[in-house]
């Protein structure tokens, strides 16, 4: 039975990727139907993460309330229902609505599933765990791919994410009663009496400062070349559909990177992994600035994909390693909110700024991130872990 629930996490944590690579993927065909321009489109992007934001705030006292299971089945069928929406949307301000539930969906689902792990399962499976939405966003831009090559069908891009992701809430809802009645073998869990800590308590705490920009930046380097990649690639003469193609290409990383992630826990600590990750990430975005056909540049995507992936499972795992079970439903809820601010607020910025300057500040602009991400991990691995 653990096994088949462990599957059935997996899945539902492919329905939390599908969305996220939606929009990015979609946005060089969206906007020119839509005719929009690039800081206009940042402001979805801004309204989604701002609703992602709000949910993982609230996460814990939600899963509190209503379970794990029924927070994570509702969410999903929101989620579901934003992506017929995109769907049918036909200006600006409509799709501006949709992101109110697929934000608040996302959020959620990413919070309450990731502390539910953390707290009761080993590295390899919050690795593999990661993994699986890896695959979520990897299919995303494979499907826009595809429908983008039929004169920038991106309309039933998102009509296909709908069917898939409609089934996925379907199953979470027959699983709800599986989240109460599951028992955690002995070997991944210990019974713990779980401890709300406010933010003001954490915020004490030099290593949860770091670890907070260190998701922040992880999660804005992600979403940065998610969101701005394909523009990036078409801007350098790629064509969308070719772009796409990277982008699944970036996300297949992102799953190999987690893969792989999984696989090494069983034998090298997660920091050790982090670390190798990022070198991957460097060597990526090396290529960014080197003097290479843009086909090259899609590869040095895939590379930032790969040596990104691994760090926010191994980040999210290590937390109740470092600071306790009992107080990392709090804390991963805390991590989830700086990662989102992360998404909230780099992407659409950076929207501004190409918008008023160039696309071609991208590569710039990941390395920044990449640079400051370096720099708090270090810091969150090097500094004391006091209980809470």
């Amino acid at each position: 039975m653990t096994t088949i629930f462990i599957t059935i996490i997996f899945i539902l944590y492919i329905g939390l990727g599908l969305p996220d690579s939606s929009f990015g993927t979609a946005l060089p065909a969206m906007w020119l139907e839509l005719n929009l321009p690039l800081s206009l489109a940042s402001v979805v992007s801004l309204l989604i993460s701002i609703g992602t934001t709000i949910s993982s705030f609230y996460s814990a006292k939600l899963v509190n309330k209503f379970g794990t299971g029924f927070v994570v089945a509702f969410s999903t069928l929101l989620s579901a229902l934003s992506l017929l929406g995109f769907y049918f949307t036909n200006s600006f301000w409509f799709t501006c609505v949709l992101t109110i539930p697929l934000g608040l969906g996302a959020g959620a689902i990413d919070s309450a599933i990731n502390s539910y792990v953390a707290s009761r399962y080993s590295s390899a499976i919050m690795s593999f765990l990661h993994c699986f939405y890896g695959i979520g966003v990897s299919v995303t831009p494979f499907i826009f791919s595809y429908t983008l090559s039929f004169n920038n069908d991106w309309r039933s891009g998102y009509y296909y994410l709908f069917l898939i992701q409609i089934i996925i809430a379907l199953l979470a809802f027959l699983s709800i009663p599986l989240w109460n009645k599951q028992k955690i073998p002995k070997e991944y869990a210990s019974n713990v009496e779980y401890v709300d800590v406010s933010y003001a308590r954490m915020a004490k705490s030099p290593a949860i400062r770091a670890v907070w920009i260190a998701f922040f930046t992880t999660c804005a380097l992600e979403f940065t070349c998610d969101v701005w990649g394909a523009s990036y690639l078409v801007s350098l003469g790629l064509t969308e559909s070719r772009a796409a193609s990277f982008i699944t290409l970036y996300y297949v990383g992102i799953t190999l990177g987690r893969f792989l992630s999984g696989i090494l826990n069983t034998k090298i600590s997660p920091e050790k992994v982090t670390a190798i990750g990022y070198v991957l990430i460097g060597l990526g975005i090396t290529t960014l600035f080197l003097p290479l056909p843009a086909v090259y540049k899609g590869i040095g995507l895939a590379f930032i994909g790969l040596g990104n992936g691994p760090t926010f499972p191994n980040l999210t795992y290590l937390t109740a390693e470092h600071f306790g079970k009992n107080t990392s439903p709090s804390l991963v809820a805390s991590q989830m909110v700086a990662s989102n601010l992360g998404i909230m607020i780099v992407p659409p910025l950076l929207g501004l700024v190409f918008d008023y300057t160039s696309i071609s500040l991208f590569p710039i602009s990941v390395a920044v991130s990449f640079v400051l991400l370096t720099v708090y991990t270090v810091l969150y691995f090097k500094r004391p872990k006091i209980s809470l």
